[in-house]
């Protein structure tokens, strides 16, 4: 996210300093990122609207309100996905603002690497297409934004107009990375240190992730293999899940969070954009997308995140 623009989700990290020892406020969040350490709460968001998180009180954090993500989070809550997501609190009104309350998820992690990894074969809704297509628009904002990623990727025409239209850009977007291939991608890393890298645009390949993986957990097997046992009981889980059959789970990440004691877990995170089906529909989260089928590709990234996992226990 700095450094890359994407569908509207938000990325905070909050810190505060208590007498001895910085400790982080951390939020279930696409990116954790770095501020400055104040004595108070202080937070700097890189990318998305401002103010759409807070702070609460008794390792919890504010989001702001969508009705969706709300009805989203009641299902969960009565769903076997229960254990595999943040828990919800019920909704909450902070400061003239409305706000659905979560379970900060990086409450028992002390100085936590955090990963972000995208899950689906797209990030974009089928309406959110259609909706593009029946107004088409030139985008220069986002032309800039592809060539700075491939000067190649424009057509001739594009070149001339110096603009893409939205559909066109949103499709593009997912074909450079990891998501079109393998049903994920990788939106960005902090690691304990506080540095923070974002540069996973053009991170393709399995090999390559892979190598961001083998970074990420800095060689250490235990915890390599807490995530991939918790992938694999996440995995169960989505297969029995009312909930996953009959949504369409678009937007949603996984939240990886480890710590230099080898306290590890992952967690579903973000449901803005997950959609429930029209009665009796279900996905199988697998199937190849086809306009109109609304297909995901969920399991499919998870199927392939397992196995990169494995590939590294076996080197």
């Amino acid at each position: 996210m700095s450094g890359f623009q994407i569908l509207p989700n938000l990325i905070f990290l909050f810190f505060v300093f208590q007498k001895k020892a910085w400790h982080t406020i951390k939020t279930m969040v696409n990116l954790p990122v770095i501020s400055p350490f104040k004595k108070r709460y202080s937070w700097v968001q890189l990318a998305g609207h401002t103010g759409s998180f807070k702070a609460a009180d008794s390792g919890k954090i504010l989001k702001r309100f969508s009705e969706n993500e709300k009805e989203c989070f009641e299902r969960l809550m009565k769903d076997p996905l229960r254990s595999c997501v943040p828990c919800f609190h019920g909704v909450v009104e902070r400061d003239g603002e409305t706000y659905i309350q979560l379970d900060d998820l990086l409450t028992d992690f002390e100085g936590p690497c955090v990963m972000d990894c995208k899950m689906g074969i797209r990030t974009y809704l089928e309406e959110e297409l259609t909706k593009a297509r029946e107004k088409p628009k030139l985008r220069k904002d986002m032309y800039k934004k592809m060539i700075e990623v491939d000067p190649l990727a424009p057509t001739a025409e594009e070149n001339a107009q110096h603009a893409v239209t939205k559909p066109r850009y949103m499709q593009w977007r997912e074909t450079i990375s990891s998501s079109a291939n393998l049903g994920f991608r990788i939106e960005g890393i902090k690691k304990a240190d506080g540095t923070c890298n974002t540069n996973f645009k053009t991170t393709k390949t399995q090999e390559q992730v892979l190598q961001v993986f083998v970074e990420f957990i800095e060689g250490n097997t235990t915890i390599l293999k807490k995530y991939l046992k918790r992938l694999q009981e996440i995995h169960i889980i989505l297969e029995s899940s009312d909930f996953f059959k009959r949504h369409e789970v678009v937007g949603s990440s996984l939240l990886f969070v480890h710590d230099g004691s080898g306290n590890a877990n992952v967690w579903l995170i973000d449901f803005g954009k997950t959609t429930l089906l029209p009665d009796g529909q279900m996905l199988d989260h697998r199937i190849p997308w086809q306009e109109g089928n609304r297909e995901d590709g969920y399991l499919l990234g998870l199927d392939n995140l397992i196995r990169i996992l494995e590939s590294i226990t076996e080197r």
